[in-house]
């Protein structure tokens, strides 16, 4: 079968588990535990399919995995024990009797469609990874290492803030949070630039570059700072914080 039908059915496979664990569990925001994971089962699963990868498909599918798991298990520790997630629940509300078709139509199969975009350089590497690691190869890897950095800085500080009870109702504004609205969506989207320069040492690696640009229009423009900024203009000091810090690409507030 070809290479990528095969994992196209796989991921359609994966999602559709995922929608009736949400049934089981009666949750939705499951689904944002099925994201870093679906990265990491696409990542090896593409590995070992293709037999041709080599020294690059390993360290990609390590850097993925750490990545995935990572966003996985942070996901997944946020929500124990609390309900589900403003925005799901928000859709359960607004979408009534279509709840079931819409949530597995517009969360999970079209979530996976997202995914399997974002991680094209990851299977274009995988499909064709031989050739010499080189300059850009390594800057990848430099750049990977710098998006997860502040990614998983930036979750840590917020998870330590919101545990503080003293915290409730405010805005984080220090460590990373000072310079950038969203340390972690920044760090996210460095991270798959630099699996995109990774991919750049392979065959047809200008088509891996719709994984970075997928995943850069997804947070800035859509689901990811759009709707959250949306929540947090709820509160009253939103205003002045968006005033002096940068949305996204870290910068000295405007003080």
């Amino acid at each position: 079968m070809n290479y990528y039908l095969t994992l196209a059915l796989l991921l359609w496979g994966y999602m559709s588990l995922w929608f009736v664990i949400s049934l089981v569990k009666g949750r939705n925001d499951v689904a944002d535990v099925a994201w870093g994971l679906g990265f990491v089962l696409l990542a090896w699963t593409s590995f070992f399919l293709s037999r041709t990868s080599g020294t690059r498909g390993i360290l990609v599918g390590i850097l993925v995995s750490v990545w995935g798991l990572r966003l996985a298990w942070h996901i997944h520790a946020r929500n124990r024990g609390k309900a589900e997630d403003y925005r799901y629940m928000a859709w359960r509300l607004e979408w009534g009797k279509w709840f079931y078709a819409r949530s597995y139509l517009q969360v999970y199969l079209l979530q996976g469609a997202l995914l399997f975009l974002i991680a094209l350089p990851v299977l274009i590497i995988n499909r064709g990874g031989g050739g010499t690691f080189g300059f850009l190869g390594g800057c990848g890897v430099c750049v990977w290492l710098f998006g997860f950095i502040f990614e998983s800085v930036g979750d840590a500080e917020l998870a330590r803030f919101a545990k503080d009870p003293r915290n409730r109702g405010k805005i984080l504004q220090s460590g990373l949070w000072r310079y950038t609205r969203h340390p972690n969506y920044f760090g996210e989207v460095v991270q798959w630039w630099g699996i995109g320069l990774v991919a750049l040492g392979v065959a047809r690696s200008w088509v891996g570059m719709i994984g970075p640009l997928t995943i850069t229009i997804l947070i800035l423009k859509i689901s990811g700072i759009p709707m959250l900024e949306k929540k947090m203009a709820e509160n009253p000091d939103f205003a002045d914080y968006k005033r002096r810090t940068s949305g996204f690409v870290p910068w000295f507030p405007n003080i």
